[in-house]
């Protein structure tokens, strides 16, 4: 999350945090919640439930965002850019992978009237510098354009609520394979023909600049939709580029689709490499229409949401990344006896004045049980001191890792500790 808030910072995005419950009627906007399953929100007395709006636990950050600017609207200046690392609520099946309360942390830029495209192409410049940073492998970042989709699906004749029904049904490639995608477009009543040149579409393959040349050869002058959406695409890969991600982090995916509604133009997915099983880490993109739902004008958005609690438990799961120790405290200041507590205590808050995080034992056990302890905990150092320290005015020092000890004078203990530390540390 550290890495996240500088990456977010250095980019001119604020921290804000939006209400936890929000008004029934907002979520559920226009589609907005798409499939996901809303927690409503019921006062327990009877007469209050008759006097309150239908409420819910927010879904997802956009939708919430969405509204906060529309109350919040002569109060902002525009484009507002802001970063939020909050919990969201989903009625899910808990499993692994999936819960009902996880931490989604995103970013979103509106504009008033308009909205440059260069804010499209920012966004994965911003993902490719934070995974970069967390160093969990090599990643893709998959760009998309809606209006391609939209457009190419009208030059085949389908209507606008069906194409809406065709993105839901492309967005779950991933999870149910091609086969799947093919027959249920043909359930929702698309010919074999028209099922196969979509399957052909979003099948399409190569660099950024060979698939947009063939869209560009092949799709020009079709429908304006169409045409829009691959003059977007073309934009948002250049400016990608003199963004300084390079290639090989990013690339134009026509599969990609996002289910929910309110997207309408660039749409993004991040999966990593090797490892695309796990899905999407980091999804998101351009809603032209959501905000100025709420607002009563233009007020088009485009952003990102990586679901942080999603992704850690999947890359701990597969060992990608190691879960730290079960305590921050670096020391371990065992209680040998109760009477020299004082000694304990002083010692103790020595060691905190000087940055190192300590855990103070207060309960009086056999020493190994306190070591035992330290080694569940990670700690790598304890500081002893029975009656023979206290009188030698001396403290010892256990290296948990090594097994090493060390008999230090109390008034060389601070700077042996951090001395012993920044050993560990090379260690580990």
């Amino acid at each position: 999350m550290a890495v996240m808030q500088t990456v977010f910072e250095k980019y001119g995005f604020t921290p804000l945090e939006t209400p936890a419950v929000e008004r029934l009627e907002v979520l559920q906007a226009k589609g907005n919640q798409g499939d996901n399953i809303l927690y409503a929100i019921t006062p327990l007395t009877p007469e209050d439930h008759e006097k309150s709006e239908s409420r819910a636990l927010k879904f997802d950050q956009t939708v919430p965002l969405a509204a906060y600017i529309a109350r919040h609207f002569h109060e902002l200046t525009f484009p507002f850019a802001r970063y939020q690392m909050d919990m969201v609520f989903r009625g899910e099946r808990a499993k692994t992978g999936r819960y009902r309360q996880f931490r989604q942390c995103d970013i979103d830029v509106v504009g008033r009237g308009e909205l440059s495209l260069l804010y499209d192409a920012q966004l994965p410049a911003i993902i490719y510098e934070i995974f970069q940073k967390l160093a969990i492998g090599d990643f893709l970042i998959r760009i998309n354009n809606r209006k391609i989709l939209t457009g190419f699906f009208s030059s085949l004749g389908i209507g606008l609520d069906q194409i809406k029904t065709c993105i839901k049904i492309i967005d779950a490639l991933d999870k149910i394979g091609a086969d799947k995608v093919t027959s249920t477009l043909q359930e929702m009543g698309l010919s074999s023909d028209s099922a196969r040149k979509i399957m052909e579409f979003i099948s399409i393959k190569g660099d950024q600049d060979t698939i947009l040349q063939q869209l560009t050869d092949t799709l020009s002058n079709i429908n304006d939709t169409l045409d829009l959406g691959i003059q977007e695409l073309t934009q948002v890969v250049k400016y990608v580029r003199s963004l300084g991600v390079p290639e090989r982090y990013f690339t134009v995916d026509l599969s990609i689709a996002r289910g929910l509604d309110y997207y309408t133009g660039t749409v993004y997915e991040t999966t990593l490499v090797g490892y695309e099983s796990l899905g999407s880490i980091c999804s998101g993109g351009r809603y032209d229409d959501l905000v100025g739902m709420f607002a009563g004008e233009k007020l088009p958005g485009v952003g990102i949401s990586i679901g942080l609690t999603r992704l850690l438990r999947q890359l701990l799961d597969k060992g990608i990344v190691k879960p730290l120790s079960p305590t921050p405290a670096q020391v371990m200041v065992v209680n040998m006896q109760a009477d020299l507590m004082p000694t304990y205590l002083t010692i103790s808050q020595a060691l905190r004045q000087h940055d190192i995080k300590v855990l103070t034992n207060f309960a009086t056990r056999p020493l190994k049980k306190q070591l035992d302890q330290a080694n569940k905990l990670g700690i790598p150092v304890c500081l002893i001191i029975g009656e023979s320290e206290y009188r030698n005015k001396t403290c010892r020092l256990k290296n948990m890792l090594t097994g090493e000890q060390l008999d230090v004078p109390l008034s060389e203990l601070v700077s042996t500790v951090e001395q012993y530390l920044t050993t560990v540390a090379n260690i580990q």
